[in-house]
């Protein structure tokens, strides 16, 4: 009798293990096609809204009667991007300042400290400048273009565009959507020039000579990676708009300050999210096609 105990309850103890295992992999894939789901839900509608303000924005360009108000939009640049000049200056100049700080050692090593120059210019125009842009202004443009139409969403100024017969995505989407893509374009040219400025400024403490730096920078900027590098910024805009504007105008009115709150918060996060997919995508494909050789 003594013997047979261990025997039964070794099958128990497996059981239990097998059906907690199986447990947990089926919460783990509810949970998988729940996310997925809300995922592709949410890319589909995205995909719905950027369908329709391109189609008003190619009938402001091709219709006289349907233009798009200039002075909206040249409104909404200022409030997107130049309130923004002063924040990426500071952090592209201290990271242009940062970079070769950190190089400058190795390099130094192999007789090589010079291209720090090469290496800061690189990363400048090709990545750090529109990835750090973007994500700047996925806080600070990002989150108030969510906050602003969720507001107004809750305040049924929605409802009431939409009783006089006016459509909200060419007078709200529209304006903003355009505004936050060409800043993006115009702060990263700025902030590639800021960066290759503070990386100067270093050099000239580490003893690198001016002449040289400007040099090899000069060398190591071609068409190619600048232009590669305002189209990811492009990509990257159209992203944080298009996301502040689905998750603003997706706050129910019954929601209130909440509401507003979470889209602002989930803006911020899935904008980065995005951002960060997008340049991994974008990286592979330009190296894939030698755009960078």
């Amino acid at each position: 009798m003594n013997q047979s105990t261990p025997s039964t309850e070794q099958p128990d103890n497996l059981r239990g293990l097998v059906h907690s295992l199986v447990h947990g992999l089926a919460l783990l894939g509810g949970a998988t096609i729940s996310i997925g789901g809300k995922a592709l839900g949410m890319i589909g509608s995205m995909s719905l809204l950027l369908a329709e303000a391109t189609g008003v924005v190619l009938r402001g360009v091709f219709v006289p009667q349907q233009r798009l108000g200039q002075a909206h939009l040249m409104a909404q640049m200022v409030r997107v991007g130049v309130r923004a000049i002063p924040i990426i200056v500071l952090i592209q100049s201290v990271i242009g300042m940062i970079l070769p700080l950190q190089m400058f050692p190795e390099l130094d090593k192999f007789g090589q400290a010079e291209q720090i120059a090469t290496i800061n210019a690189i990363a400048a125009f090709r990545e750090l400048g529109p990835l750090m842009t973007a994500i700047i202004l996925s806080g600070f443009a990002g989150a108030s273009i969510a906050a602003e139409l969720g507001t107004m969403v809750t305040s049924e100024e929605i409802e009431a565009l939409h009783s006089m017969a006016l459509n909200p995505v060419r007078f709200l989407v529209v304006p903003r959507l355009l505004a936050t893509i060409i800043m993006t374009v115009l702060l990263t040219v700025i902030a590639d020039i800021v960066m290759v400025a503070g990386g100067w400024l270093t050099a000239i403490k580490l003893g690198i000579d001016s002449d040289i730096f400007f040099l090899l920078t000069r060398d190591a900027i071609s068409m190619t990676g600048f232009l590669t590098g305002l189209t990811k910024a492009a990509v990257f805009g159209l992203l944080v708009g298009l996301i502040a504007c689905f998750l603003g105008l997706s706050v129910k009115p019954w929601q209130g300050s909440d509401g507003v709150g979470h889209a602002t918060t989930n803006t911020v996060v899935y904008s980065i999210v995005a951002i960060v997919v997008a340049d991994a995508v974008f990286t592979v494909i330009f190296y894939s096609y030698g755009m960078f050789t």
